[in-house]
């Protein structure tokens, strides 16, 4: 999978009106691309979330959007950061994502996980469930999803999902591979450490060293190595480039660095690389050409 520097493009409100929307994403891909970034992912929401904006703010549809990514670029992963399996059945998904991997030429990530924003089941008529059946529905669906993108063709039948000799072809590759996003060490961690390639965590920066500490400590629990499980940290960067911006949610602050591009660069060293973290997911809050590139340039000595 190899994906320590990864783009995270979560809004696209770029005051460009909607004919150019898409093209200012494309033009982020490209530039991620071209400056060395190993995955560009899109969040799968209906609706903005209440940490970046309000509810009616555009809000593309994931795998139309990264079906459309892979045409207009050559080289670089693309993923969901990450699925919301609430509102995605698993055998839809398993089409969508190896039908990415053919389009794009193995360049498909299947990032999944449990979704969790409520306003958008309610009012799209998703059911939401709790918690706890929430996580057994994304369990069911892995043991349908997962044999699926490897060529197997399940019959499965569980409390959610049932389906007979299911089966998902073409595929560009043998597997794809899997990816989930969160923190917690009594769910999430034991299911990335089970199932997972690659673990995104998504935490305060200053509580990144436990989590992987919790991360390690499951893996030698289980008997995995602990070097077969990827992690990264999902990130916020402000460029300080003297622009005013408006008020920032607690939720993306506890994970914001602010800073120049060298600033931003030895801060994910000292913060996120030395805590046990290998890579890094970025948002670059009020993007503008460039400045993807310039955050590379910045962190290539650190991740080399």
């Amino acid at each position: 999978m190899g994906v320590r520097l990864g783009l995270h493009i979560p809004s696209f409100s770029y005051g460009t009106g909607v004919q150019q929307l898409f093209a200012t994403v494309v033009e982020q891909a490209r530039e991620a691309e071209s400056a060395g970034f190993d995955a560009v992912f899109v969040m799968d929401h209906f609706y903005q979330l209440p940490m970046f904006g309000r509810p009616d703010e555009p809000m593309l549809e994931a795998y139309t959007t990264l079906g459309a990514l892979a045409a207009a670029t050559e080289t670089i992963q693309l993923g969901a950061l990450v699925t919301g399996n609430s509102y995605r059945n698993p055998t839809l998904l398993a089409k969508a994502i190896t039908t990415l991997d053919v389009v794009s030429r193995g360049r498909a990530i299947l990032g999944m996980g449990t979704g969790w924003y409520q306003l958008e089941h309610d009012q799209l008529g998703f059911d939401f469930g709790t918690f706890t059946e929430r996580f057994d529905k994304l369990g069911e669906a892995l043991s349908i999803i997962v044999p699926m993108i490897e060529g197997s063709r399940p019959t499965f039948s569980g409390r959610h999902y049932k389906v007979t000799d299911a089966t998902a072809e073409p595929r560009f590759r043998e597997r794809i591979p899997l990816l989930v996003g969160g923190s917690g060490e009594k769910k999430t961690i034991p299911l990335a450490v089970e199932h997972f390639d690659h673990f995104n965590i998504v935490a305060p920066i200053d509580m990144l060293a436990g989590k992987a500490e919790a991360v390690r400590k499951r893996c030698e629990l289980v008997g995995r190595d602990p070097g077969t499980l990827e992690t990264s940290a999902l990130l916020t960067v402000a460029l300080n480039d003297g622009q005013e911006r408006g008020e920032v949610s607690t939720d993306v602050s506890n994970r914001m660095l602010v800073g120049s591009p060298e600033s931003i660069a030895e801060q994910i060293g000292s913060r996120v690389l030395d805590a046990g973290v290998a890579g890094v997911v970025l948002h670059v809050d009020q993007y503008r050409p460039g400045a993807i590139t310039a955050l590379a340039e910045a962190l290539k000595p650190v991740l080399s």
